[in-house]
């Protein structure tokens, strides 16, 4: 068996285990946490797919920035609203509709047949040289912005308590 292919299982198990993780658990920030390993194990297979670009923008974007929002949202949001919140009586009409997805999609990919050989678009070289020469001060400001909002929401979370604030 090729190394490739049992770590493209390995990561398939994985992105398939966080997605499964993220619509079972009935806990939010577990969820967040399910969706970043999904995420991040998504980058490993566009790491195997010699996608070292859209790895990185995997890693940034997605796996660091939706999930810092989405635990932005978390901490601004008080549980005490949310107590009586049930399930959806909706469940079974969307679990027929996701399986119904789910086997489109894989007759689609397993009716292609792709012949991935040549890397598409710049190296990882090229892309942190052009990152960290021509690209460095709005990478720092879009840091600086998303810091400023890490501070604002503890300090809203904070104020809401009766812990701090105003």
């Amino acid at each position: 068996m090729d190394a490739g292919l049992v770590t493209f299982s390995f990561l398939v198990v994985l992105v398939l285990g966080g997605a499964f993780g993220v619509v079972i658990t009935r806990n939010v920030a577990h969820a967040a946490l399910y969706l970043l390993m999904s995420l991040a194990s998504v980058a490993g297979v566009f790491i195997l797919l010699v996608a070292e670009f859209l790895a990185l923008v995997q890693v940034l974007i997605y796996g660091g920035a939706i999930t810092i929002v989405l635990l932005f949202a978390l901490m601004l949001t008080r549980a005490e609203e949310f107590s009586n919140v049930r399930d959806n009586p909706q469940w079974a009409v969307a679990g027929v509709a996701a399986i119904s997805i789910f086997g489109v999609l894989s007759s689609v990919i397993f009716s292609n047949k792709l012949d991935v050989q040549q890397p598409i678009g710049p190296g990882l070289e090229e892309l942190g040289a052009e990152l960290f020469t021509n690209w460095v001060v709005p990478f720092e400001i879009a840091s600086v912005v998303l810091l400023v909002a890490l501070i604002g929401a503890i300090i809203l979370a904070r104020a809401s308590d009766g812990q701090g604030g105003e």
